[in-house]
């Protein structure tokens, strides 16, 4: 071989290793996608005046992502699609709102729980529904896909109740003050925050489900089973939002108490 060949040679393999190094730099860099449900959920997320994603769990996710110093980007995908998203690698994590159940666990993998909180009955003011005893003849609304249901058709099914299955929570609020159900059964978070709704001014919490397995032990980050990885590293970040009081700030924002601790 010449030196005038060698130097060819050296210079093609010199380049083709550049380009293997830029194109494994970029794949690294590809931003961390944080799934939540293309239905709002207010106020854990739900879109601005400007049409972009806000809420406490998109600004909390926001947190994280900085506590491991990682580029991340907002993935709203469907509920009924969102644990195939994540299987699929669409997705690298679901945050919204998904409670910690065994169930689950056989399926995904999750981090370390970032809040906590019961299910609530919601009614009208002023009529005499006593929940669960006087469920029978009503009909009870809830989310499909949802701790909420798998409680209401496991522990509700002796009451006479007739369970309707909605895809996204806002359907059921809208057929409760349509007067379509009597109750509605959802995270209690998010109904304190229904009921100050000036058209919901009329309905009240009537009641908190009792403590149960099926509610899961808190609220974590969904993720594949073999990104022990992406889990540890979240979980360091999830401690330190923890104590720096960064979970606790953005809950008295949105809540007016903290929900990060038990």
């Amino acid at each position: 071989m010449t030196t005038k060949t060698l130097i060819q040679t050296l210079t093609h393999t010199a380049g083709a290793a550049a380009l293997i190094l830029s194109a494994t730099a970029a794949l690294a860099e590809e931003p961390l996608r944080i799934g939540i449900s293309a239905e709002p959920y207010p106020p854990f997320t739900y879109k601005n005046a400007d049409g972009g994603w806000t809420g406490f769990e998109v600004e909390l996710g926001q947190a994280l992502c900085a506590q491991m110093q990682a580029d991340c980007e907002i993935a709203p995908t469907g509920w009924s699609g969102i644990f195939p998203a994540l299987d699929s690698g669409k997705i690298d994590m679901i945050m919204n709102s998904l409670s910690i159940t065994d169930k689950r666990k056989r399926v995904i993998d999750f981090t370390d729980p970032y809040y906590y909180t019961p299910a609530a009955y919601v009614t009208a003011k002023g009529n005499d529904l006593q929940i669960p005893e006087g469920l029978d003849g009503k009909i009870l609304g809830v989310q499909g896909s949802t701790t909420n249901a798998t409680f209401a058709r496991r522990k509700l099914a002796d009451t006479g109740v007739e369970l309707k299955i909605y895809d996204r929570q806002e359907q059921a609020n809208r057929d409760l003050l349509a007067g379509r159900v009597d109750a509605i059964l959802a995270d209690k978070i998010a109904m304190s925050e229904f009921v100050k709704r000036d058209e919901a001014q009329d309905y009240e919490i009537r009641a908190t489900a009792p403590h149960d397995p099926t509610f899961g032990d808190g609220v974590g980050i969904g993720l594949r089973q073999d990104d022990d990885t992406l889990r540890d590293k979240l979980n360091a970040a999830i401690a330190s939002v923890m104590q720096d009081g960064q979970c606790a700030s953005l809950s008295q924002k949105y809540f007016g108490t903290d929900i990060c601790s038990d």
